[in-house]
């Protein structure tokens, strides 16, 4: 039998221990190969004003997944070794040369991971149309990809994963070399001595995470924190403490927490608690540095995907806030299709200078009348009925934290004359490009004051999302001097969900994959131990622990395993996304929530799939 045949049986005998690590890693290569297959696409060059800008977001995407893909692969490769080890001893025992050892666990690891490419490839040439779609959507475009085979994404892919799986198949053939071969034999048996609770360590983790979470929630616009870290310094300073108070989270606080439950003698001598938890507390120390990367992996995953998933989701309320007419620009009106056209109004107003001590502002000065008609024609319900000598003002653009609010004071003009400001919108009916911030003041207030008179066209259009074709016919017929003042709705809804929908492309995919290798690693690590707890299990079931009792206690500690990093990873995301929602100044709680359910629902299958394999392995010994 060739050392070839015996790798290739090796393989065959523990596919099921390696099916989880095969997937993850045909999983990011189908990823890696799509995103490579999307730069190099002809449909999305076409796509002019977005084509340049996604391939750079692609080719950067491709570098943070390959990183993390090298990272996955040597540390399930770890694992896997560490398995192997006994094995590895047994050839050495019975006479076979290291050498022809090293070689087998090199042609092992290689075939795995040429299997992995070749699949992962295929798959990807067949999925990337699919994939497409997706991006072309999610940006808005209504164009379909056609399926096209890159040579370009092939050999990328090919050649890189090629390097990383000899790197890896390298790392098998060296173990036999580094371990003597009673450390061989007793490899899986080298665990934690029982962890003892560092009172410091735990009262430091604890204020670590406080302190992380109290500088994220705070305003970065007033925070004295944010001020003395600097604006850059600060997230920095946020995530090195959030990471260092994690660890130290899993690393003492947790040892509380088990110490505490195996000494509540009412809950813990009931059913094979007591035997749960001190597994759990036997490794805990070995599990803290892997559930601290987990925590920080989901946190990063549910913050980059839920933050960019609510942009997208809040698009359109961002484009409808600041533009709300469909179309609108400086001068006379032009030819367009009278389709879907709901509304179209000429306005006379005026530009307005109000000078103050220091400087001067402009401002565009609104009939009362014109502002009602507007008002009843886009939905709103306010009619205003201002005095004279008073005016209110609209400020789309408006932020507590550094604009002015501007209600009780006076408005200067150049003349002499003078406005009170009664009220403050910060909703306008005019469009934020062309118009700016708005003081609407009665009829008669309007004529009277002195100011350049300046023609608007403000349009309104059913579907309006949908007008592309109009927009770009209106804006043929505008001078230059007039496209500069043009507002779009169906552009600007474009050009933000083109950038937005490309993101959310990536952070999905980059997020599933983080997910699919964390919970890969997660599993390699539970099995590695179910292993060595075999015949412990074997004990229990002949002193007349049922099978019921055993799967109880095997998926609550699967589940503490699990649910731990997941829970840790969901609370500083959710801080996070606190602080991302404050400095974009959006409300994101519904597509947060819906990504952390979706992220945690995909999380969940692999903690079924963990624990019926824990109980396979466990039952197996009896």
């Amino acid at each position: 039998m060739t050392l070839f045949s015996l790798a290739r049986k090796n393989i065959q005998r523990n596919l099921s221990n390696y099916f989880l690590y095969i997937a993850s890693m045909v999983f990011s290569i189908v990823i890696y190969f799509t995103f490579v297959t999307l730069k190099y696409n002809d449909d999305l060059s076409a796509l002019k004003q977005s084509s340049q800008q996604i391939k750079g977001l692609m080719s950067a995407s491709s570098v943070v997944l390959l990183f993390f893909i090298v990272i996955f692969m040597a540390y399930s490769n770890s694992f896997f070794m560490k398995k192997r080890k006994k094995e590895v001893a047994l050839y050495s025992l019975l006479g076979v040369r290291k050498q022809k050892i090293g070689l087998m666990l090199f042609f092992e690891n290689l075939v795995i991971g040429l299997v992995s490419l070749v699949l992962g490839i295929g798959l990807g040439f067949f999925m990337s149309q699919g994939l497409l779609m997706i991006l072309v959507r999610l940006m808005g475009y209504e164009i379909v990809g056609s399926l096209t085979f890159s040579v370009e994404a092939l050999l990328n892919t090919a050649v890189i994963f090629t390097i990383l799986f000899l790197f890896t198949s390298l790392q098998g053939y060296r173990v036999i070399y580094q371990f003597k071969l009673i450390d061989l034999f007793h490899a899986e048996k080298q665990g934690e001595q029982i962890p003892r609770a560092s009172l410091v360590a735990a009262v430091l983790g604890t204020a670590l995470i406080a302190f992380g979470y109290y500088t994220a929630s705070s305003d970065m616009f007033t925070s004295e924190i944010w001020r003395f870290f600097t604006v850059l310094g600060t997230p920095l300073m946020v995530i090195g403490v959030t990471i260092v108070g994690t660890y130290l989270l899993f690393h003492s606080v947790s040892v509380f927490v088990l110490t505490a439950l195996k000494r509540a003698t009412s809950w813990s001598w009931k059913g094979l608690n007591l035997i749960g938890v001190s597994q759990l507390l036997y490794r805990i120390r070995a599990n803290a540095k892997s559930l601290s990367i987990i925590a920080i992996l989901s946190a990063t995953t549910i913050t980059a995907g839920g933050g960019v998933f609510g942009m997208y989701y809040n698009a359109e309320a961002s484009v409808r806030q600041m533009l709300p007419n469909t179309f609108m620009w400086k001068g006379d009106p032009v030819e367009f299709s009278q389709k879907d056209v709901i509304y179209h109004e000429s306005l006379s107003v005026k530009n307005l200078r109000v000078d103050n001590e220091f400087s001067f502002f402009e401002y565009t000065l609104l009939k009362e009348s014109d502002y009602n008609r507007l008002a009843k024609l886009q939905g709103k319900d306010q009619n205003l009925h201002i005095a004279g000598g008073s005016a209110v003002l609209l400020d789309a653009a408006y932020d507590e934290r550094f604009s002015h609010d501007f209600t009780g004071e006076d408005f200067k003009l150049k003349n002499g004359d003078s406005f009170h400001v009664e009220k403050m919108y910060t909703e306008s009916v005019l469009n934020f490009i062309p118009a700016g911030t708005v003081l609407v003041v009665n009829d008669q207030e309007f004529a009277a004051t002195n100011a350049e008179e300046v023609k608007m066209q403000a349009i309104g259009l059913d579907n309006d999302l949908k007008q592309q074709a109009v927009s770009k016919d209106i804006v043929k017929q505008l001078s230059t001097e007039q496209q500069e003042s043009f507002s779009s709705v169906p552009q600007s809804y474009e050009d933000s969900i083109a950038t937005v929908g490309a993101l959310l492309f990536v952070g999905s995919f980059l997020g599933l994959v983080f997910l699919a290798a964390t919970g890969s690693i997660i599993y390699f690590k539970i099995l590695t131990e179910a292993e060595e707890d075999q015949a412990k299990y074997a004990i229990l079931n002949k002193i007349g622990v049922n099978s019921k009792q055993i799967l109880k206690t095997v998926a609550g500690q699967v589940a503490v395993i699990f649910s731990a990093p997941l829970i840790v990873g969901i609370v500083h995301s959710a801080f996070a996304l606190l602080a991302f929602s404050q400095l974009f100044g959006m409300n994101i709680t519904k597509p947060v929530i819906l990504w952390m359910i979706a992220y945690s629902a995909i999380y969940f299958i692999y903690y079924i799939f963990t624990v019926r394999s824990f109980y396979k392995i466990v039952r197996q010994g009896n």
